[in-house]
Order: C-alpha cells, then sequence, then structure tokens
C-alpha cells in the first residue's frame, strides 16, 4: 500500500524537522522545502497527498503558493504560520486553505488536524453512491464527479471549500443547515466558533453565483437558523 506524502513548506528548520519527526511517527512520508518556489515545484512533480505551508517564507509566500496550486490540486491544505489575526484567517480559508494554525502549535493538535483532513478528503474522493453526481437547478449544474459547477454555460471557479457547501447544500434543497452542520460536514472536524469562517465561505460562494443580480436566488438565509438552498 502507498504510503501517504506531506510536504512541508517551512523556512524554520526546527519546525519543519519537529513536525516531520511527528508525521514520520505516524507512518507518513514526509518531505520538507524551506521557500515557497520550491514548495510549488514540489507539488508539481511529485504525489502529494496533503501541504502543511507556512505562509511568510522566501522566494514566495504561502498565499502567492496556494494560488497557483489550487489552479490544478485539490489536495488538501493547513497553513501553520506565525499571523495570528482573524483577517488572516479567514483570508487564508478563502484562498483555498483547508484548515489554519497558528504558532507556536501544539504538536498533538497538528497531527490530529492532518488525520483528520486526511479522512475527510479520502471520504470526499470515494465514488458517490447515495447522491446524484449531477444536480441541475435551471441555469445552475453542479457535477460531483468533476467538481466544476456552471451557471448559464459559464465556467464557475470555486475553491475545494465552497464547492463542499454548494453540493452539500443543493443535495437537500430546502433543508436548513445550521452554521454549525455546515461547518461540521465540511471541515470533518468539530465546531470550535468558525462561524464567521463559514459565513466568509458563503458571502463570497454567493458572489461568485452572481446573487445580487439573481436577488439572492440559490441561497437563502434563514434568519436565527442557517442556510438552505433554494433550487
Amino acid at each position: 500500500m502507498k504510503r501517504i506524502s506531506i510536504l512541508v513548506a517551512d523556512d524554520e528548520k526546527e519546525i519543519a524537522d519537529l513536525i516531520a519527526i511527528l508525521l514520520e511517527k505516524e507512518g507518513y512520508h514526509v518531505i520538507k522545502v524551506s521557500d515557497g518556489q520550491e514548495a510549488l515545484h514540489v507539488t508539481e512533480t511529485k504525489t502529494i497527498d496533503l501541504l502543511i505551508l507556512d505562509i511568510m517564507m522566501p522566494k514566495m509566500d504561502g498565499y502567492e503558493v496556494i494560488r497557483h496550486i489550487r489552479e490544478g490540486h485539490n489536495m488538501p491544505i493547513i497553513f501553520l504560520s506565525a499571523k495570528t489575526s482573524d483577517f488572516d484567517k479567514v483570508h487564508g480559508l478563502v484562498i483555498g486553505a483547508d484548515d489554519y494554525m497558528t504558532k507556536p502549535f501544539i504538536p498533538m493538535e497538528l497531527v490530529a488536524r492532518v488525520n483528520a483532513q486526511l479522512r475527510r478528503f479520502t471520504k470526499l474522493n470515494q465514488p458517490i453512491t447515495n447522491h446524484k453526481k449531477t444536480l441541475e437547478f435551471g441555469g445552475l449544474i453542479i457535477s460531483a464527479d468533476q467538481r466544476t459547477v456552471h451557471l448559464y454555460g459559464e465556467n464557475i471557479e470555486l475553491t475545494p471549500k465552497e464547492f463542499d457547501i454548494l453540493y452539500l447544500l443543493a443535495s437537500h434543497p430546502k433543508k436548513v443547515y445550521s452554521v454549525e452542520n455546515i461547518f461540521q460536514n465540511v471541515w470533518g472536524e468539530a465546531y470550535f466558533e468558525s462561524g464567521n469562517t463559514v459565513m466568509v465561505h458563503i458571502r463570497t460562494l454567493r458572489k461568485k453565483l452572481e446573487e445580487n443580480k439573481q436577488q439572492n436566488k440559490w441561497i437563502k438565509t434563514v434568519w436565527g437558523v442557517g442556510y438552505a438552498f433554494n433550487g
């Protein structure tokens, strides 16, 4: 059975070495790089199952790295950064990260989050048997196999989390999901005051679906409860 490969991109050697020791004890194969360009090169030339990415790195910062990676890869990405503001966390998640941890970090928490992201990613990429593979609602077409969304014939570029939220809601039209339900289903872990994260993703998703022009046609806010797909 193929070992899972994890890329650690961090220019602080002590931190990268510590992470490698922790993950290798879990049985993972770990590759370490110290700058953004090298991180991008490795993801393009090797099979990487999960990426742990610092933001402030030489040659190319983590934000730029993730933008390039998300053009063609869907592996889980965890930001591990000294940037601790809510803005940095939300921005990291919106541009495509699956999780965000701050330094200094609790080693076993990082391991737990890595395991949770890999479980979730494996589950999401199993063949879909209980849901329709393609959902169609008027001009909106959502393909689970290709993970693509088309609106009136135009391809809509979504981050992995935005797609997961949309597919979750659209799979059960009219069903109301609380913010906590959405977080647990999409992020695959316990809810811990992450309501703002969900709301930011909903807001950017609505913008991409041109809901201002459509008068909030697709995603309905049920005040005090959560969100529902209005298909």
